[in-house]
């Protein structure tokens, strides 16, 4: 479809349809990649926390986590 009758279309619909036209462009653009920089995931955190295993057991965590549903 050329950009001229997209354009068109959506120029011709109401502000707030407007709106929700780019909306759903950016969900695309995020669901499928075709914009925007991809972020490499960094662990940079790891064993920050290290010290607290001398302190607590994987049970005590569990006890926790359980009281705090």
């Amino acid at each position: 479809m050329e950009i001229e009758k997209i354009e068109f279309k959506i120029n011709n619909l109401p502000p707030k349809i407007q709106k929700q036209v780019v909306d759903f462009i950016d969900f695309l653009s995020n669901k499928y990649g075709t914009h925007g920089k991809k972020y490499k995931l960094k662990f940079d955190w790891e064993g920050s926390l290290s010290d607290l295993g001398k302190k607590y057991t994987s049970v005590d965590l569990q006890h926790k986590a359980s009281e705090w549903r």
